[in-house]
């Protein structure tokens, strides 16, 4: 039996927030509290958390005449976009799980998920519905631009270039038999209709989310996220940042909602906050800062590379116009501690990094947001989290062996984390959940990082994965090789990341 060496877990500060019992249960409190605040800014147009609540009542109706019922899977590929939030809610309220899907993923990827969980009905953006369709099951295409301002609907329609090229970037045809999720929500809508009310809705032990990963091995898998592991992230991090103002806020939601650090901060913790939410299909500079002209930002969460190149295009045209950024948050990979003085220098606000990884509903540790932060390092246990740092030749080959001693403070080894965010397993996968969950819930992350003797900082000091992180998005080796080696005329190949400064 693997035991800790201790007598008593390593301490964790308390998680003093009482989670909320499901997602279902955020958006009703929100759309009960502030029904009139703006819930979703897309590209300009405008929803209110009372219309937000409509629209998943309506939506929770069409998927029920589909036939998803509690405990089926909804699979979404799709981007950045308010039909994202209303599907990713309706799911929810009959107890449905959600099965994420990056859309611009290499087709056989998309497909192998879809087949790992097997979901009966796929919500999908038309660009992607070339991937998706044919596959025997119910296929519904959103349509980006029924969610944009009217105004820059009828400009789309256009017969000039830039007009066509715009439309041409965010439209596609539709298959015959296809069906519109617009319409089908549009009518569901006008008619009144909605689940009953009474539903079943989403228990804490239900699967909220399905999320694609390679975890420590670049195997592909999937990540079961329950409504508990979701709600207890979204409690440690409204007790991580005392200083957000419930029913003030407003988030940028750039990161994509397929991704977990996205999905946890826009899709949960954004409501929970009844947050106004300025959503982009995709990261852009440009539409960053127009939207920030438009509504000013109050938090941000990102990616360094995205904070570096905004602070400098804001820098050369308005000095000023990131000023009302009061919060931000990095992930994915390293902050550089020159691009977080630059950003608090252009914004007045704070910017700290955080750590996590998908099979903990993301994040794990985190940077104080005050004067002890300390830019470059990973930061403290979240609160309700334990962490070890352990020999990893201890463990390999055998994660079961007895004794495994933590390394003394400032040596380095792997990193261990328990808590109410840490999935139970990989789905349909116990050979891969058992060398990541260790016995007593220990969450082995493959990094290999120091802890501060003065402070108990952590800081990062190796990857023991052999991944590429590109923009904060983790690139697998194995599976870039398996598809350049299907191209005619390649004997072998290798892949190894370079160093670039802006994509890390």
């Amino acid at each position: 039996m693997w035991r800790a060496t201790r007598e008593r877990p390593p301490r964790a500060d308390p998680l003093t927030v009482a989670p909320a019992s499901s997602t279902t249960a955020l958006l009703e409190e929100a759309a009960r509290r502030w029904p009139d605040r703006v819930a979703i800014d897309f590209l300009g147009a405008t929803t209110s958390y009372a219309e937000l609540a409509a629209q998943v009542a309506a939506a929770a109706a069409v998927l029920r005449d589909l036939g998803v019922r509690r405990g089926d899977r909804v699979a979404l590929v799709l981007p950045n976009c308010p039909q994202h939030v209303v599907a990713f809610y309706a799911a929810h309220a009959l107890g449905a799980a959600v099965a994420e899907h990056n859309p611009l993923a290499a087709p056989e990827e998309v497909r192998h998920q879809l087949r790992m969980h097997g979901a009966d009905v796929v919500l999908a953006w038309e660009k992607s519905l070339p991937v998706v369709a044919d596959q025997g099951r119910t296929v519904l295409a959103v349509d980006l631009t029924a969610a944009m301002p009217l105004r820059s609907r009828l400009l789309l329609r256009l017969p000039a270039k830039a007009a066509r090229a715009q439309r041409d970037r965010l439209r596609a045809p539709v298959p015959e038999g296809v069906g519109s999720w617009d319409r089908a929500v549009s009518r569901a809508r006008r008619a009144g209709r909605s689940a009953p009310a009474a539903g079943p809705g989403p228990g804490p032990d239900d699967v909220a989310v399905l999320l694609p990963t390679g975890g420590t091995t670049g195997t592909p898998k999937l990540v079961p996220l329950t409504q508990a592991n979701l709600m207890a992230n979204v409690a440690q991090g409204r007790q991580w940042i005392p200083g957000l103002r419930e029913g003030e806020e407003t988030f940028g939601a750039v990161l994509p909602f397929f991704h977990a650090f996205g999905m946890t901060l826009s899709l949960t913790f954004a409501v929970s906050m009844g947050a106004t939410q300025v959503v982009l299909p995709s990261f852009d500079v440009d539409l960053v800062l127009a939207a920030q002209r438009r509504r000013p930002l109050t938090f941000l969460a990102g990616v360094p590379p995205m904070f570096d190149r905004l602070e400098a295009a804001a820098g050369s045209n308005d000095p000023h116009l990131l000023r009302s950024v009061r919060y931000a948050i990095s992930g994915a990979m390293a902050l550089d501690p020159e691009v977080a003085s630059r950003w608090e220098a252009a914004t007045g606000g704070l910017i700290i990094e955080g750590y996590g990884m998908t099979e903990a509903s993301p994040v794990l540790l985190g940077n104080p947001f005050g004067p002890d932060r300390r830019p470059g390092t990973l930061g403290l246990p979240f609160p309700g989290t334990q962490v070890r740092i352990v020999d990893p030749e201890a463990l390999d080959p055998d994660p079961g062996a007895p004794d495994v001693p933590d390394v003394p403070d400032g040596e380095t080894g792997e990193l261990l984390a328990r808590g109410p965010q840490v999935f139970a397993g990989y789905l349909d996968a116990p050979e891969e959940s058992a060398s990541v969950l260790l016995p007593g819930g220990w969450l082995r992350t493959g990094d290999l990082v120091r802890r501060d003797p003065a402070d108990g900082f952590v800081t990062l000091a190796d990857r023991r994965k052999e991944l590429i992180v590109s923009g904060g998005f983790n690139v697998y080796p194995s599976q870039i090789e398996e598809a350049v080696r299907g191209i005619p005329g390649v004997a072998d190949v290798a892949v190894v990341g370079m160093p670039d400064p802006s994509h890390g």
